[in-house]
């Protein structure tokens, strides 16, 4: 069973990451949790057990334009399956955070809502998809200090929301968005 997370979905810049993992049963990874209730170095601990004790994981991102092109939920959704394709190994199931997902070339899906809190292989995906898109907004930040995406990662605090009106989007912004988009 590999579980499905993405990352990404409520920022103003930047791309949605999404991550699938298929746990091994014989390496138990013990701490894991939905990312949003674990610290910063929780996180980055638990990723690199992740990536070392794990049947297969991947990463699946869809860009900003994709998300201005195909909507937010569509480009979710597509990270997924990106993720999907590059694991290692087919999976016999998907476990999928959230309660919106397109099936994927026959593999059985299940929504589960706050399953990156309930499902092991849903919260190895979710510290997968925020850590790795963590890393590529802290790495976005050095390019466009202005925006403090090493303290925000794109989302909308009030310092990133004045920093768009004071300089305006960057080329990583996602221009449908409200607050960033003309009106």
């Amino acid at each position: 069973m590999a579980g499905c997370d993405e990352a990404g979905r409520g920022c103003l810049a930047g791309p949605v990451f999404a991550a699938a993992v298929i746990l091994n049963p014989e390496l138990p990874i013990q701490g894991l949790n939905d990312s949003k209730a674990l610290t910063l170095e929780q996180r980055n601990r638990l990723k690199v057990d992740i990536e070392e004790k794990s049947l297969a994981w991947a990463i699946g991102v869809c860009s900003h334009a994709e998300v201005d092109e195909i909507n937010v939920l569509n480009a979710a959704i597509l990270a997924m399956h990106r993720a999907i394709d590059g694991l290692k190994m087919r999976a016999d199931g998907l476990l999928i955070d959230g309660n919106r997902f397109k099936s994927y070339w026959g593999i059985p899906h299940r929504c589960e809502i706050k399953g990156d809190a309930r499902f092991a292989c849903i919260a190895a995906a979710s510290i997968l998809a925020k850590t790795h898109r963590d890393a590529f907004m802290f790495d976005a930040h050095s390019q466009f200090p202005q925006y403090a995406w090493n303290e925000n990662k794109g989302y909308p605090t009030p310092f990133h929301k004045r920093a768009i009106q004071k300089f305006g989007p960057s080329p990583l912004h996602r221009l449908s968005f409200k607050g960033v988009k003309s009106e």
